[in-house]
């Protein structure tokens, strides 16, 4: 009787699912940091509010690397692993016999399709863990479909995975693409939709304000905020890139601006149709990553008249999308929808110091120009140093041909970074194990450090100190709250509505989706179903 009381009790607590939902909506908004999203909420009324209030919302999912960007951000949400086991350390690393930066997901036996001849970010060839998006198409026996669209290939290969349909927004063509590694060619119902081509229509055109401007809090000018391809810092913002007629400046200038989030809805309205997701019984997987928010981001900064704009125009666009989605799989009860982001960000470092905050801009270059002068006054011959974010990446000939100790040379690396006024602390990969963990910061670098594409040498930058070569917008990758955290929302089917203002990791999101998709979480992921949100009866 007792082993019969404890089996119900344990069938009663799992979710109240006859069935998986027919679609799932997997949104990723690029660069919404929890504290961009938590300032923002009173002021929203379209998809996204409705979203935080109907479904299960978490404020402070942590991505718990120290480099939150965006393709290891999206390969963490798709495959619930840190960089350490999916390998996908940051957007781009260092080859160090050149010194020079290359894509993570290159591969020059599968180049991008309708657009010029690139290997660049063409293929999850890179991508060492499997997503959802391949356990959902195993286990439906490749029956289930799962598209990807992005406005960064580096978004969506790896939300497609090896097993899916990647398609991403190329700048030079104005165009959604995708590489040979997942067709030939691309479907009819693409080829349609960019014979249409909508980027073409707001040439000429310019980013207005949605809102009245009395609704924007601060200034809109700023002396710290980008103006590149033709935008300028304050409203409004021309959308021709400075050119005549329709090219890559103009399609770049465009993809910067919010005007591009409806441009990805279309799209996935047209993938809805063509490939008839949600249509049977046989769960699909849409995912769809919204990148103008972190364009702006970069450009403008998170308290500028611009993001808030963003932010108010994503709040449309996800609305749209859900409503797309719910149509799709003929109701809501029969829809699943997620949506995260891949990283934070801080504020521009020129705002946060105009507040009285101790913040500093970093600058790569010359880091990467100290470090290389002082190792080879040590060492002499050609070593050279490269910083990319917070790896510092060591070459050279005299450092490759065996002609110094390449221990001994990257500790001395590590030891000049920790002496710099805005560096917490740098080791050598040889220590990253065994050194101790200083104020809890070298966790987040081994979690983020995968051999033969990290840095010889790690670093953590003191808090409010952000890395830019640029003298003006704002950059994210530190392993402190406003790059980490970020917002998770499950609504839908089997999920069980609440806010849950506790601490979790981004690597539960993958499992906690594959619950709700009742199939296995996939093979590399650390997290884990998040239990307290499931079980809601479908509506």
């Amino acid at each position: 009787m007792l082993r019969a009381l404890t089996l119900l009790l344990l069938l009663t607590a799992l979710p109240a699912l006859a069935k998986p939902p027919r679609l799932t909506l997997f949104i990723t908004v690029d660069a919404m940091g929890s504290d961009l999203l938590l300032r923002t909420k009173p002021r929203l009324k379209g998809g996204l509010r409705q979203l935080i209030d109907s479904g299960a919302f978490y404020p402070y999912a942590r991505y718990q690397y120290a480099k939150p960007r965006t393709a290891p951000g999206h390969a963490t949400l798709a495959t619930g692993a840190n960089p350490w086991r999916h390998g996908i350390v940051d957007n781009r690393i260092i080859d160090r016999a050149t010194g020079k930066p290359e894509r993570v997901f290159p591969d020059a036996a599968h180049p991008v399709l309708e657009a010029p001849l690139s290997v660049e970010d063409v293929s999850p060839a890179n991508l060492m863990a499997e997503t959802l998006a391949d356990r959902l198409r195993l286990n439906t026996q490749e029956q289930g479909k799962a598209l990807a669209f992005a406005g960064k290939a580096r978004s969506a290969i790896p939300l497609a995975g090896r097993l899916g349909q990647a398609y991403w927004y190329d700048e030079t063509v104005g165009k959604f693409v995708t590489g040979t590694w997942y067709t030939k060619e691309l479907p009819g119902w693409l080829k349609a939709f960019n014979a249409a081509n909508p980027p073409e229509a707001t040439f000429g055109k310019a980013w207005e304000p949605l809102l009245p401007r009395t609704e924007y809090v601060g200034e809109d000018d700023r002396p710290y905020e980008g103006e590149y391809y033709g935008l300028g810092r304050a409203f409004p913002h021309p959308l021709n890139g400075g050119l005549p007629s329709p090219g890559p400046q103009s399609y770049t200038a465009f993809a910067i601006s919010p005007l591009s989030l409806d441009l990805v809805v279309k799209a996935a309205r047209a993938a809805i149709e063509g490939e008839g997701l949600g249509k049977d019984e046989v769960p699909d997987l849409l995912a769809v990553s919204f990148s103008a928010t972190d364009r702006v981001f970069h450009q403008y900064g998170p308290h500028s008249w611009e993001m808030q704009d963003t932010m108010y125009r994503l709040d449309k666009a996800v609305g749209d999308l859900v409503a797309l989605a719910e149509k799709a799989a003929g109701g809501r009860a029969n829809l699943l929808v997620v949506l995260s982001a891949d990283h934070g960000g801080a504020a521009v470092p020129e705002h946060w110091a105009a507040q009285g905050v101790g913040a500093e801009r970093v600058d790569p270059k010359a880091l990467s120009k100290g470090l290389t002068e002082a190792l080879r006054a040590q060492f002499g011959g050609d070593v050279t140093a490269t910083i990319e974010e917070l790896d510092a990446y060591l070459g050279g000939k005299t450092l490759e041909g065996g002609k110094v100790d390449g221990a001994a040379v990257r500790r001395a690396a590590a030891a000049w970074l920790a002496k710099q006024p805005s560096i917490s602390l740098a080791v050598a990969r040889d220590d990253l194990y065994t050194a101790p963990d200083v104020a809890g910061l070298m966790e987040p670098l081994r979690r983020g450090y995968y051999a033969g594409r990290s840095g010889d040498v790690l670093f953590v930058v003191k808090p409010f100190h952000v890395i830019s070569a640029d003298t003006v917008g704002t950059n994210h990758g530190t392993p402190y709250a406003y790059d980490q955290l970020v917002p998770l929302i499950l609504a839908g089917r089997g999920v069980k509505p609440g806010t849950y203002p506790r601490e979790i990791s981004t690597t539960d999101v993958a499992p906690t989706v594959a619950a709700l998709l009742e199939m296995n979480i996939p093979a590399s992921a650390e997290g884990e179903p998040r239990y307290e949100a499931l079980g809601a009866p479908s509506r």
